[in-house]
């Protein structure tokens, strides 16, 4: 397994009041409500099927799909919810499947449904890992993230901090779990300008995060257009199957991809329209994507955000 050198966390924790206060209450106000349950998807690979939701109190921030990968020497998780305590009923859940030592904890990217329950596994030789761009979107989004989670969650929301990745993916690595390497490939900017995929040669299943929606809408928080290259440059990958961010546990790819496709290209073609019509840029929320209404669950949440990010990346076509 190649060497990488541990970056000092401590150039990356100076986040300001909102995180010195999260940190300072780890107490849960409840124990965790159980393990979160997993589905086995090929051999080796556990993937936590999350509802489609917003945090709230009733699903502890447990709102996007998380996956274990076990190999003869160690573990990995990749994603870890919304809250310390989502992040908890994680834990739980993987050490009902094995007892191997958590060697790694993998963020796809910054949001925080996929990153803040990453504070359950601080400690016990675990690294954090993630795209060379995460430290500085965490870090500037930390105040908002942790008000965010108080206001949904609670005190469910106790506990919960930003927790860093200390191994940075620059281009591409690869990390070893014993007898099953996984290769680790960073992304141009599409779905966030952060986006970190996992793929496990052993079985061809692909971990795609936020790259594939299925069933949820999709949410841009990155470009547009560089999503849309992007999944034709993916496409093109073997894979076996593929763990969406959010939906099934898992897909086939890249089959699984074409509504969210549909999606984005149906998505570019109004804003582009919209915008050739001289409409201001308010008006976009409620005329980009109206077609797609019936299709995507959470749509009247984020279709308007959606119309918003396109509006301005598209006007300065």
């Amino acid at each position: 397994m190649p060497v990488f050198p541990r970056l000092d966390r401590r150039h990356f924790l100076a986040l300001g009041a909102a995180v010195a206060g999260s940190v300072a209450s780890r107490a849960f106000a409840a124990p965790p409500a159980g393990p979160l349950p997993f589905e086995t998807v090929a051999p080796g690979i556990h993937v936590y099927r999350a509802p489609y939701a917003l945090a709230a109190p009733d699903n502890d921030g447990a709102i996007a799909n998380a996956t274990l990968i076990v190999g003869d020497e160690a573990a990995a998780v990749v994603d870890t919810g919304n809250s310390r305590l989502a992040g908890a009923r994680l834990k739980e859940a993987v050490r009902g499947v094995t007892d191997r030592p958590l060697r790694y904890v993998i963020n796809t990217h910054m949001h925080p449904d996929h990153t803040l329950g990453n504070a359950a596994f601080v400690g016990e030789g675990t690294r954090f890992v993630g795209h060379h761009k995460l430290p500085r979107a965490l870090s500037q989004r930390a105040e908002t993230y942790l008000a965010q989670a108080r206001r949904l969650l609670g005190e469910e929301a106790q506990g919960t901090e930003i927790v860093l990745p200390d191994l940075l993916v620059e281009n591409r690595i690869t990390l070893d779990l014993g007898g099953r390497p996984l290769e680790l490939v960073a992304h141009p900017t599409a779905h966030t300008d952060n986006d970190l995929t996992v793929f496990d040669p052993a079985t061809g299943t692909r971990v795609m995060g936020d790259l594939l929606f299925v069933g949820h809408i999709p949410t841009l928080d990155g470009s547009l257009m560089g999503w849309l290259k992007l999944l034709d440059s993916l496409a093109a990958e073997p894979t076996a199957r593929a763990v969406p961010g959010h939906g099934p546990a898992a897909v086939p790819w890249p089959q699984a991809s074409e509504a969210e496709r549909r999606y984005l290209t149906v998505l570019r073609d109004d804003v582009r329209r919209i915008l050739a019509e001289g409409r201001p840029m308010g008006e976009a929320p409620a005329l980009a994507a109206e077609s797609e209404r019936n299709e995507w669950a959470l749509f009247d949440e984020f279709n308007p955000r959606n119309a918003i990010a396109a509006y301005h990346e598209l006007e300065w076509e």
